[in-house]
């Protein structure tokens, strides 16, 4: 039975990482405890404990500039669940996020979706979830651009690159992403050594997940995914804006399915990220 007892919110620190993982993984998430710290690390997490200081709920914020800010990884035990906790903590979240004079975003499942629409955030595109074992066909690049994978030196060109692409400012998550996971790093140029595209992956607590993917064409962001998902085993999971078709026929002939999918919204106006014809993957809809 759930319980109407008024929660207490509850700051969810770094060193609470432990604690809060096994949420997510009773939810059937793909986070892992690197997940989790970069998070908590990065952001800021609120939740609600029991009286023996076990968390039974979580949320999150994380800054993307300083007039965007993510939230996610609302999660309630299934004790909690129907007495309000999660609305409580989302609407806790917002209130954060507009005391910043920060746009609220967040990808918005299925269940979620209504949820957030009385609460005044508007729908932006559809995105899909694919799930894939591996990649059996590997585009070629457009004629005069070359890949490689992405260094340590290469980080402030992705950050550059990224912001007008997407609207987003995520200097730290990139570089986190690009140092975890290198094999999945890769960058296109063109023949002037114009930064063209990059792709990166992380792996998770049941697939590895490619992501984020930003490229000025989907032949490119093709490409790119192709390569970092041949650099180690799958499986793989990737969530695609519905927009880019070529890419969605790409992942069917390697098999792919699509179990569900998200709706990205925003509360208020976000400059630049309605537009996802350069965004071909996200990190993920905990990350933006």
């Amino acid at each position: 039975m759930a319980s109407t007892e008024a929660p207490e919110i509850r700051p969810i620190g770094i060193d609470d990482c432990e604690g809060v993982w096994p949420l997510s993984i009773e939810a059937g998430w793909n986070q892992n405890l690197a997940d989790w710290r970069f998070m908590l690390g990065a952001g800021r997490g609120f939740g609600c404990a029991d009286a023996n200081g076990q968390w039974q709920a979580s949320s999150l914020i994380l800054p993307l500039g300083q007039r965007l800010a993510w939230i996610s990884m609302v999660l309630v035990t299934r004790e909690r669940r129907r007495g309000g906790v999660g609305t409580t903590l989302l609407k806790h979240c917002i209130s954060e996020v507009q005391s910043a004079g920060a746009v609220a975003g967040l990808d918005a499942t299925e269940q979620g979706r209504p949820i957030y629409l009385p609460l005044g955030f508007r729908d932006l595109y559809p995105i899909a979830r694919w799930h894939f074992d591996a990649a059996t066909d590997v585009p070629r690049l457009p004629a005069g651009v070359s890949a490689r994978p992405a260094g340590a030196a290469d980080l402030p060109r992705l950050a550059l690159y990224d912001r007008p692409h997407t609207g987003m400012e995520r200097p730290a998550l990139l570089a986190h992403l690009a140092l975890r996971q290198p094999a999945r790093a890769w960058l296109a140029e063109d023949a002037a050594g114009k930064l063209v595209g990059f792709g990166l992956g992380r792996e998770g607590r049941t697939a590895t997940s490619l992501g984020p993917i930003v490229a000025d064409s989907e032949p490119i962001a093709l490409a790119l995914i192709a390569r970092a998902s041949t650099a180690a085993p799958g499986p793989f999971i990737i969530d695609v804006p519905a927009a880019h078709s070529a890419l969605r026929k790409w992942l069917e002939a390697q098999g792919a399915v699509t179990p569900r999918g998200y709706m990205r919204m925003t509360l208020g106006e976000a400059k630049g990220l309605d537009d996802p014809s350069h965004l071909f993957a996200l990190a993920g809809p905990e990350l933006g």
